[in-house]
């Protein structure tokens, strides 16, 4: 990079104060993509994108133009943060100019219960776009992640005749070749055993506060692909302060989102003490509990709850964020309670999520697989 690249680099990045110390004068396209920033990031000393929506919709449009999606989808969600945008997810004409990602589906969530009916078909498009997007790159590692550990969990070694795997089968006995017969004689038959409807039962238990969003966002989806696996029975339960089951919603991912309310206080026990009611097969049920443990109802009710459910057999496991935002915050004390009581706890990124369900179906240790993918347990 030359002098003068570097030079504009930092002309661009400083703001052009008096005191940016680069002399430097911006010409052609470079003035607007100035504009651009400093419409953000200038905002105190020139006023901003102000209230007008064809001035953020033509500024919605510019970061597009000079900006690559990750930094757009950076400065769209800075716009929301430092000008209190959020208003202009209002408006049809600027959702339409947004570039959609997880951070503003949770946006329009927490804002769902108050988006006008004329907005309404152009946020669900926009989520829908998030979701198609993501159902895309998550169904089939998730599918192959959790039907191949179901199948491993009933391989049996003396299968029916109807239940015999015969490549593997073929594949375990090649050192019994008979060249004379040109045969195989199998001495060990592998086999799958009789499937059931469901094999196991998932319970995906979401605290839908505000910090919790895009979380919630990967988990309706994680929770959509798992409905679609026959081996596994899938409930959906979401809670702030009161509880709701949106099992019946898992076969629309976009609508299960726009159920969910963000916001508002956190009460575990009750949601916990639901779960517990619609646990069937304690022994073949994994609940995965989202949160981050900020308990606003009754701590010891809570942590009694937990304890219920682990010496029931159900295996429950505590992720305290499944997103890529980096490390969250969360309540040290509850999850040290709940280490205490063998229960893994740690924070999950979506790429990691389908390998470590696999895990969980397969009984194999949680708390070892996510050593292993060095995922830092908090203990």
């Amino acid at each position: 990079m030359s002098d003068e690249q570097h030079l504009r680099k930092w002309r661009l990045i400083l703001g052009g104060d008096q005191s940016d110390g680069t002399g430097y004068s911006l010409s052609g396209t470079d003035v607007q993509m100035d504009n651009t920033l400093s419409a953000l990031y200038d905002s105190d000393k020139q006023g901003g994108l102000g209230a007008s929506s064809p001035n953020v919709a033509r500024w919605l449009g510019d970061i597009r133009t000079f900006f690559p999606n990750t930094v757009v989808q950076v400065m769209q969600k800075d716009a929301l943060d430092r000008l209190n945008l959020t208003q202009m997810l209002f408006e049809k004409e600027m959702l339409e100019n947004i570039e959609p990602d997880v951070h503003m589906v949770a946006t329009l969530m927490t804002l769902s219960r108050v988006i006008p009916d004329k907005t309404k078909d152009t946020a669900r498009m926009v989520v829908r776009k998030v979701v198609d997007e993501l159902l895309r790159k998550l169904t089939q590692p998730t599918q192959q992640a959790i039907v191949g550990s179901l199948n491993r969990s009933v391989r049996n070694r003396r299968p029916r005749h109807n239940e015999i795997n015969w490549s593997e089968t073929i594949r375990r006995n090649l050192k019994h070749y008979q060249p004379e017969y040109k045969t195989i004689i199998p001495e060990t038959k592998i086999g799958y055993g009789r499937k059931r409807n469901a094999l196991k039962d998932v319970v995906l238990c979401l605290d839908q506060s505000g910090s919790m969003g895009t979380s919630v966002v990967y988990s309706g989806i994680f929770g959509s692909v798992m409905a679609s696996i026959p081996a596994v029975k899938t409930k959906m339960v979401v809670f702030d302060t009161t509880v709701a089951d949106l099992t019946e919603d898992l076969q629309d991912p976009v609508e299960l989102l726009f159920g969910v309310q963000l916001g508002g206080g956190t009460d575990i026990n009750a949601a916990l003490t639901y779960c517990q009611q619609i646990v069937t097969r304690p022994t073949d049920t994994v609940m995965i509990l989202i949160t981050d443990l900020y308990e606003g109802g009754n701590v010891a009710d809570m942590r009694k709850r937990a304890t219920e459910l682990v010496a029931a057999g159900v295996q429950l496991i505590v992720l305290l964020a499944l997103n890529d935002d980096g490390a969250p915050a969360y309540d040290h004390n509850n999850a040290q309670f709940l280490s205490n009581l063998g229960v893994p706890v740690f924070a999950c990124t979506p790429d990691k999520f389908p390998d470590m369900m696999a895990a969980a179906l397969s009984k194999q240790d949680v708390m070892q697989w996510a050593a292993k993918e060095d995922i830092v347990l908090r203990k």
